[in-house]
């Protein structure tokens, strides 16, 4: 119920207007249905108990109102009209509640992006990646289907009051009988929604655990196999294979113990009822076949309540799981403060900076200054904190002491985003998307021009071997004739970074992986670009340094100016 009730305040417009169409659908059913007393008295030729219920009399003093005579043919007319209304109302609300399924997985999908694309360097860097994929794509997708097994069951639900309603005002009593007999039945049979919720929320941690797991390896997957060790990975994946088989065959099993027992608890259901009609109270047949049929209706409509309820507790763990994603990422989301323009003008200093990640003392009273125009180079072993002063200059991180200055202004009073619009970076791993060289470049941002592509080719080296490509930049990276070397990979990164003319460029090991050659050819074209760029390079290599006019070297939290040649 909680889940429904929290669809319905997210929703509440749209759900109101499904639950109205479902309503209107019921009561235009019941009203259909309520024709078959009199038709049946017809029938029977049992007139003269017609007037022995309450709907009986009503119908009577409905048709006299009208100056209308009841007939087989004006009844039949009635109850089918009904059935027709009925259906299309169920049609539009069917419509209406599957194109809200679509919007729910969109939104939870969107809102995830959101949260996490807007929560601080420092949470995201915690989040396993399987476990942000396996939110956007199974759990938004299984919310929205516990969203509509629960409108479905309140569909059903709803159907059932207009048929109790009918039911009452044909033999009211009896009706109760029944309902309490069927509702006591509902109760015994709770136990397996109750198993199947359990086994749901096993499927959700499971999914989360084994994609999360599964994500990790495959990104490691080389090493693994280069060391003949894959064999363990795979062990572990089926170990969690296999306990979600466990949980998937339990939400299987109470499914289909439900629905089976179901049918024979109905039975008796019925049974109850007409001994209950006929014997005790001894109504007329007319009424007792017109309460069979509605008890009927009211018996299947909870069951497949029950059913879709059950459905949506199996489902509905997903949506909490994605849930409390969102709503942390949103509680870490980055603040902005600052609104000055970012100039650099002159440089960056980072002055007596310490920062910590914990208890672990990474930087501690570091000074250095990156000049405008310069190619300043930045050597250390791994693990010395190098990314971490380039977290620190894209303002992705903040140091517990000291401060960061961008001529002279602390960084926390520049606009961050402004500043990060004016960055290229380029990573170690030279990620490409399986999609053309333009694509890989632009990232879909249609601001920018086949021109600018080019242009960027060129300054990163990288045009002549794109050129002969048999698509040129429409050339697919990863498919015949895109087939490219890790040099030519790390190129095209590299443009991607410079396509927006940026004011720094961050090389973050970005030529770590090359060969020596390949690393000099990369250093000798991007010293070419220092007359309108500013270039930060680290690398735990020496071979930079050749290439750099200003170098440090990084060592103990501290730096040392090693050569500083800027014209």
């Amino acid at each position: 119920m909680k889940f429904i009730l929290n669809f319905l305040r997210r929703y509440p417009t749209k759900s109101f207007i499904t639950l109205t169409a479902m309503l209107l659908a019921g009561i235009a059913e019941g009203f259909g249905m309520s024709m078959l007393l009199p038709l049946l008295s017809l029938a029977t030729g049992s007139e003269g108990h017609k007037a022995s219920s309450t709907l009986g009399r009503a119908i009577s003093q409905l048709f006299a109102s009208l100056n209308l005579t009841p007939s087989i043919g004006l009844l039949l007319t009635i109850f089918v009209l009904s059935i027709v209304v009925k259906v299309i109302l169920v049609l539009l609300a069917n419509k209406r509640v599957g194109y809200m399924v679509a919007d729910v997985a969109t939104d939870l999908r969107l809102n995830l992006l959101k949260a996490v694309f807007n929560s601080s360097w420092g949470y995201y860097i915690h989040q396993p990646a399987g476990s942000i994929t396996n939110a956007f794509a199974t759990e938004a997708t299984r919310s929205a289907e516990a969203y509509l097994f629960g409108m479905r069951a309140l569909a059903m639900v709803l159907n059932a009051l207009v048929y109790t309603v009918v039911a009452l005002l044909v033999a009211w009593k009896a009706t109760i009988f029944s309902v309490i007999i069927g509702a006591f039945i509902l109760f015994v049979l709770r136990f397996m929604t109750t198993q199947a919720k359990k086994a749901g929320r096993d499927q959700t941690r499971l999914l989360k655990s084994l994609l999360s797991f599964l994500t990790d390896i495959l990104l490691s997957i080389k090493p693994l196999k280069a060391m003949a060790r894959e064999e363990a990975a795979e062990r572990i994946l089926e170990r969690k294979t296999m306990e979600l088989r466990d949980a998937l065959q339990r939400q299987v099993f109470s499914k289909e113990a439900l629905r089976a027992l179901q049918e024979p608890l109905t039975t008796i259901f019925f049974a109850i009822g007409l001994y209950v009609a006929l014997e005790l109270m001894e109504l007329p047949l007319s009424s007792v076949l017109v309460m069979v049929y509605m008890l009927a209706k009211i018996l299947k409509a909870l069951q497949r309540a029950q059913r879709e309820h059950q459905a949506m507790v199996i489902s509905e763990s997903a949506y909490w799981s994605l849930l409390e994603k969102i709503e942390k990422a949103r509680k870490e989301k980055e603040t902005f403060s600052g609104k000055k323009c970012p100039t650099l003008q002159r440089e960056i200093r980072l002055e007596d900076i310490t920062f910590s990640y914990g208890e672990k003392v990474l930087l501690k009273g570091l000074n250095m200054t990156i000049k405008k125009g310069s190619f300043t180079a930045l050597v250390g072993p791994s693990g010395s904190g190098k990314t971490t002063i380039v977290d620190l200059v894209t303002g992705l991180f903040f140091p517990q002491e000291g401060q960061v200055l961008m001529d002279d202004i602390p960084l926390q009073e520049v606009d961050l985003r402004k500043w990060r619009r004016q960055i290229g970076y380029v990573p170690q791993e030279t990620l490409l998307l399986h999609d053309t060289i333009f694509f890989n470049i632009t990232l879909g941002d249609e601001t920018i021009t086949e021109q600018e592509v080019i242009e960027a080719l060129k300054k990163a080296g990288a045009w002549d071997f794109v050129s002969k490509m048999p698509k040129g930049i429409y050339s697919v990276v990863g498919e015949r004739g895109g087939l490219i070397s890790g040099g030519q990979r790390q190129r095209i990164t590299i443009a991607r970074a410079l396509v927006k003319n940026p004011r720094l460029l961050i090389l973050d090991e970005a030529t770590s992986a090359l060969d020596p050659a390949t690393e000099q050819e990369i250093c000798n074209t991007l010293k070419g670009l220092t007359n309108s760029l500013t270039i930060l390079a680290i690398s735990h290599q020496e071979t930079i340094l050749k290439e750099a006019n200003v170098a440090y070297r990084l060592e103990n939290g501290k730096v040392r100016l090693l050569k500083e040649h800027i014209s």
